[in-house]
């Protein structure tokens, strides 16, 4: 079944200490745009993210939200520099007894001195937190594909109506075709007779006449295509493979039949049917817009 290119998928989960959100959204887009968002730290991880969504996705505008919350963890160490805090215990005490002074050097006073401690952030594992967020991201993936097959199915069934209302049009534009013909040889007969009044005329020869008007806006060849048209297209809205593109180059297929058949018919009732036909192949060119 066709999926739509909208959609919206949000996971949750943990790497270590550290909550990771991860959210996508996706609008309709002739090619695939992917944007990943992450805090600028993590960048590094961006290929991956979209080379693992792009197993998913084949078109579409999707934006992907990583967030990583890092206010739980406790990665922050403290260390001291013992040869830095040796070399200004000895110089203060030099400095006190140099000057008949008190030393009453403290902890906290050292601490304060210059590179006495060192604060250091553990470096958070690349590979492992790659990971995990990409295990969120299939949960969120997955979301995100429900969604679309949800909204796919029902374009597949709009799209559906209009092809059977395309069809029911191509079967009255058959059923009035012939019915134009033998309207076309009664108005050649009843002008003749006017013309030719009590002269006798050659009814070969408005047969004749007939017969080429009849080829003249023969649209058989026409109708046939179109129901090949619909038939292709059922057949895609059942492909469980991307067909968006296919089906956008089948419909400029229908509209091109439907421009055949306004050309050649010179019947108002058969131009009317195809002012509907062209109606509906818009209808379905609209829908087809969102299918990925």
């Amino acid at each position: 079944m066709i999926k739509s290119m909208t959609g919206y998928g949000i996971a949750k989960g943990t790497s270590g200490k550290l909550d990771i959100t991860v959210e996508l959204k996706s609008v309709n887009n002739r090619f695939l745009d992917c944007s990943i968002r992450l805090p600028r730290v993590y960048n590094v991880l961006e290929d991956s993210l979209k080379t693992y969504i792009q197993r998913y996705v084949s078109r579409g505008k999707v934006d992907v939200f990583v967030t990583i919350d890092t206010s739980k963890a406790d990665d922050i160490s403290i260390t001291v520099n013992s040869s830095v805090a040796d070399a200004y215990i000895s110089a203060l005490k030099s400095l006190a007894s140099q000057y008949h002074i008190e030393n009453d050097i403290t902890a906290v006073t050292l601490s304060r001195m210059s590179d006495v401690l060192s604060v250091s952030k553990e470096e958070a594992d690349i590979d492992s937190l790659r990971e995990d967020i990409l295990k969120i991201l299939e949960e969120a993936l997955s979301d995100f594909e429900s969604m679309r097959k949800r909204e796919g199915e029902k374009l597949a069934i709009d799209i559906n109506t209009h092809a059977d209302k395309i069809e029911q049009l191509v079967s009255a534009v058959e059923k009035r075709s012939p019915v134009v013909v033998a309207e076309y040889r009664q108005r050649l007969l009843i002008r003749m007779q006017e013309v030719l009044e009590s002269t006798k005329y050659d009814e070969a020869r408005i047969l004749t006449e007939a017969a080429i008007f009849a080829d003249r806006i023969a649209v058989n060849e026409e109708t046939v295509r179109l129901r090949s048209h619909i038939s292709q297209l059922r057949e895609m809205l059942e492909s469980n493979e991307p067909v968006g593109r296919k089906i956008d180059f089948l419909v400029q297929e229908f509209n091109r039949e439907a421009n055949t058949i306004g050309s050649k018919c010179n019947d108002l009732e058969t131009s009317k049917l195809v002012v509907d036909l062209k109606a509906e192949i818009e209808k379905i060119r609209e829908q087809i817009q969102n299918v990925e």
